[in-house]
C-alpha cells in the first residue's frame, strides 16, 4: 500500500461500504509513474469464514502495475441485521448496519 498515491490515507465515508469499485477521488496519481489514469482491481477474492464473506482486492496503477492500496469488505449477519464493514486507505473505513426486517425497530418511534 502506498501513502503517496492517496490524498488522504482511510478517509471516514460513514456507512457507504463498497464491495467493487474505486474511490478515484481520493487518489492523487500514481507514485510510480506519475501519471494519474483509471485504477484497476486485480487478485481480488471472497472468502467465507464463521458466516461472515470476506472480499478483498488490489487497487492498481493502469500503467505500471503498481500496487495503490488493499481493499476488505465484509458481510455478516448478526441477530437480525446485516453487517458490512470496508477498510481500504484508497477507499476509507465505513460500517453499516440494516435490519433484516421489514420494519427496522431501532428506527420506531415510541408510542408512549
Amino acid at each position: 500500500m502506498c501513502t503517496d498515491c492517496v490524498e488522504k490515507e482511510y478517509p471516514d465515508r460513514g456507512n457507504m461500504c463498497l464491495e467493487n469499485g474505486s474511490f478515484l477521488l481520493n487518489y492523487a496519481c500514481c507514485a510510480e509513474c506519475n501519471k494519474r489514469d483509471f485504477v484497476l482491481i486485480t487478485n481480488k477474492s471472497t472468502m467465507e469464514e464463521d458466516g461472515e464473506e470476506i472480499i478483498t482486492y488490489d487497487h492498481v496503477c493502469t500503467n505500471c502495475h503498481h500496487i495503490i492500496a488493499s481493499h476488505e469488505y465484509t458481510f455478516s449477519v448478526v441477530d437480525d441485521y446485516q453487517e458490512y464493514t470496508m477498510l481500504c486507505m484508497l477507499c476509507g473505513k465505513a460500517e453499516d448496519s440494516i435490519s433484516v426486517l421489514p420494519d427496522d425497530p431501532r428506527q420506531m418511534a415510541p408510542l408512549f
